[in-house]
């Protein structure tokens, strides 16, 4: 029997059915972008053929890790805006930013950079939701990488969309363009928030997500003041305002979800709403603490996010898994809140829960996609490794060796195979200084 990829001599952690559990010495083999098999290297009579083997001593094998949430382009405006709350940093430095360099090029190039970052921290499937999102899907595609594509809407000129009569139409065309045709590109729906998107887009937005089959994307609930802001409003918070409209469903995930009050949380557990947390993003815009040990208490499917690097300023979802533990436990004075098992789950099965991909991947399992990425033991941090917990409150991005996704290698030994960064690097450093020199 011949296999495509062949792991040896690595810690297993499948996840999923098996929780934090390991395989020590054990064997991952890949055929046609699926797990083919997987167990101990001493059910292995003799060592399988394959079309690359590697040697996987010192290394923990594990699914890639899902980032539910970000705005890949936005690296074009990593560090333009720090140390601002969220208003003033979106509609006096962002909004005023994309109205003037967000274009297909710029889309392309910063969401190519944002794929090499993320691969390099072990994210092998990312929700993305920006404008020109066509630009954005073709980077993920060309990096590699597996991705919820979703285009914007927003009842202002926005950017490839300068009448937002036409918003649903670009989004239809979008969804046109992209659904059925690549494997790993699963095209969706994103309609910002409830205080840029009036009832009746949000409303159109929806019934198009519904009438497609694809997700749908949106901010809520993330400033304590967001109710004083809705659009046309149909209830006293935000939730319940998306509630009134007949939005909340199980193809539906909520981006934030910070200010949410009792009856709040028990409408999104009711409705089967999925809810995408960013805790890096929002301690950085002092926006709140997303609840996410009540709400994973309810039942609510939870997935962990980095937001665009323009407000973390980081894509890496590692630190999102020990931020959010941490916050959680100073925010219930409670050092058990939602223990380093949790997390693992939230950024593996359940960031897949999240964004529909449950049935694909997640996990390490036989017949899941093969998305898995190895992880460098033999690292003074990781040292010595007793559990997994390890992986939530020591590990960052930069221990990944090796990354799969598709049943392919796109990184091996810290060495990008799927495109040239140095390329994206170079483009995005050169739209940089029109930004840099206020577009002059």
């Amino acid at each position: 029997m011949s296999y495509d990829i062949l792991i040896t001599d690595t810690t297993l952690l499948p996840l999923a059915a098996h929780g934090t559990a390991t395989i020590d010495r054990g064997f991952l083999a890949i055929r046609d972008g699926r797990i083919a098999a997987l167990g101990p290297m001493a059910e292995l009579s003799v060592l399988p053929q394959a079309g690359t083997t590697i040697d996987g001593r010192n290394t923990l094998t594990m699914p890639g890790l899902v980032n539910t949430h970000c705005h890949a382009a936005m690296t074009l405006f990593r560090g333009l805006a720090d140390d601002l709350d969220l208003m003033t940093w979106l509609t006096q430095h962002i909004f005023p930013a994309e109205a003037r360099f967000v274009n297909p090029e710029m889309v392309y190039w910063c969401s190519k950079l944002a794929a090499a970052e993320m691969i390099r921290a072990g994210i092998t499937c990312v929700g993305d939701s920006y404008f020109h999102e066509n630009a954005a899907a073709e980077a993920f595609r060309d990096a590699g990488l597996r991705a919820v594509a979703a285009q914007g809407l927003i009842d202002f000129p926005a950017p490839g969309v300068p009448d937002p009569a036409d918003n649903i139409a670009a989004v239809a065309r979008f969804l046109d363009r992209w659904q059925g045709r690549e494997p790993r590109i699963t095209p969706a729906v994103f309609c910002h928030s409830p205080y840029t998107c009036g009832p009746a887009t949000i409303k159109a937005g929806k019934a198009l997500a519904r009438e497609r089959g694809v997700p749908f994307f949106i901010h809520l609930a993330e400033s304590i003041d967001e109710a004083n802001r809705l659009i046309a409003p149909q209830a006293e918070t935000p939730t319940r305002h998306l509630q009134a409209l007949g939005i909340l469903d199980a193809d539906t995930i909520c981006v934030h979800c910070i200010w949410l009050d009792e009856e709040d949380r028990e409408i999104l557990a009711a409705s089967g709403s999925r809810v995408a947390a960013c805790p890096g993003s929002n301690m950085k815009l002092a926006s709140g603490v997303t609840p996410l040990a009540d709400l994973d208490r309810r039942g609510v499917t939870v997935g962990l996010g980095t937001d665009g690097c323009a407000s973390n300023n980081t894509l890496d979802l590692f630190a999102e898994m020990d931020l959010a533990a941490k916050l959680q436990k100073v925010h219930a004075a409670d050092p058990t809140s939602l223990p380093a098992p949790r997390l693992l789950d939230m950024a593996t099965t359940s960031g897949a829960r999240v964004l529909g991909l449950a049935d694909e991947i997640g996990r390490l399992a036989p017949g899941a996609r093969a998305d898995c990425i190895l992880i460098d033991l033999a690292q003074p941090g990781l040292t010595p490794f007793y559990s997994p917990d390890l992986l939530v409150y020591a590990a960052s991005g930069r221990d990944v060796r090796s990354v799969i996704i598709d049943g392919r290698l796109v990184l091996r030994d810290r060495a990008l195979l799927a495109f040239d960064e140095a390329e994206a690097m170079a483009r995005v450093n050169r739209l940089a200084t029109a930004v840099g020199s206020g577009g002059r």
